[in-house]
């Protein structure tokens, strides 16, 4: 007779324990929302979680290559605008001096395309945080050399950069190169000569080099049109990227939820029939373990 006592004792603690545990694990789950907290819990949900946070940090990486790059062809596309600026002035200095002027007022206007060269240099040698932005992969020094005379007037530049441009991946098959490229840099150059040379006229009064330099200037403006226009696509794909990867985000935060929230309403019916049965349970054996006594007493 005590031998079947203890079994009945043992397999009522046992329950009674295996209840504890479930209503344990359902008071968490309602108090957290969560139903996941050890892989126990449902391996084949965890296994799909842990996949799914690692897009999630993949996707995160290109968002953030995404932001970086848009910032840097924005600020390409700044410095581009302000050489667009100079260029219109100059093309109007050009056509003014290409005119009848006499030497006082085209040294004025020489005077004028000398700061606008100045201007030039040092918007082409702009940087981005710490890398110069029109030198290509070669970010680490100015990639327009200025050559001066004794009074310190640029008397040229030389193009001290690469035709290189860095890829930066944005999604798992997508990369995109968000600096200007080699032809774009080396036309800077081109335009800053060009620059020299109509100063360098306009101080002689040399009408002919005026006008050849006014036709060069304009293959640099078209050329450089075409670079900032090509800098604005680059823009639009990245921000049609970056819509993408935020709609991306966003199913893979519901699909984690889907996996790891608890079902609220389900979860506390679970809950009230466990604490009804752990009730029980306790009734039940505090019963059965006094009939056990009394049985052992006679």
């Amino acid at each position: 007779m005590r031998i079947t006592n203890n079994t009945v004792s043992d397999n009522i603690v046992s329950q009674i324990q295996t209840l504890g545990q479930q209503q344990a694990k359902y008071q968490n789950q309602v108090s957290t929302g969560q139903r996941l907290f050890q892989p126990e819990d449902d391996p084949a949900a965890v296994g799909r979680v842990l996949n799914l946070q690692t897009d999630q940090r993949n996707l995160a990486q290109y968002q953030s290559n995404a932001a970086t790059a848009l910032e840097v062809t924005q600020a390409s596309y700044s410095g581009l605008q302000a050489v667009k600026t100079i260029s219109d002035r100059i093309s109007q200095i050009a056509t003014l001096g290409s005119g009848a002027l006499n030497p006082s007022q085209s040294q004025a206007y020489a005077s004028e395309v000398n700061q606008l060269i100045e201007q030039a240099v040092q918007t082409g040698n702009s940087k981005f945080g710490n890398d110069y932005l029109y030198g290509g992969t070669a970010v680490s020094t100015p990639p327009f050399a200025a050559a001066r005379d004794a009074q310190g007037n640029v008397t040229g530049v030389t193009y001290n950069g690469n035709s290189t441009q860095a890829g930066v991946p944005i999604s798992a098959t997508s990369t995109i190169s968000p600096h200007t490229s080699g032809a774009t840099n080396t036309n800077l150059a081109d335009f800053i000569n060009n620059l020299v040379a109509l100063r360098d006229a306009l101080n002689s009064g040399n009408g002919a080099t005026i006008q050849s330099t006014q036709t060069a200037l304009m293959s640099n403006e078209d050329q450089l049109v075409s670079a900032i226009a090509e800098n604005g696509g680059v823009q639009s794909r990245i921000e049609a990227t970056q819509s993408q990867q935020q709609d991306q985000s966003t199913n893979l935060t519901k699909l984690v939820s889907n996996e790891t929230d608890v079902d609220m309403p389900s979860t506390i019916v679970k809950l009230t029939q466990t604490q009804t049965a752990y009730q029980a349970a306790l009734q039940s054996a505090a019963s059965i373990m006094r009939t056990s006594l009394l049985d052992y007493i006679k």
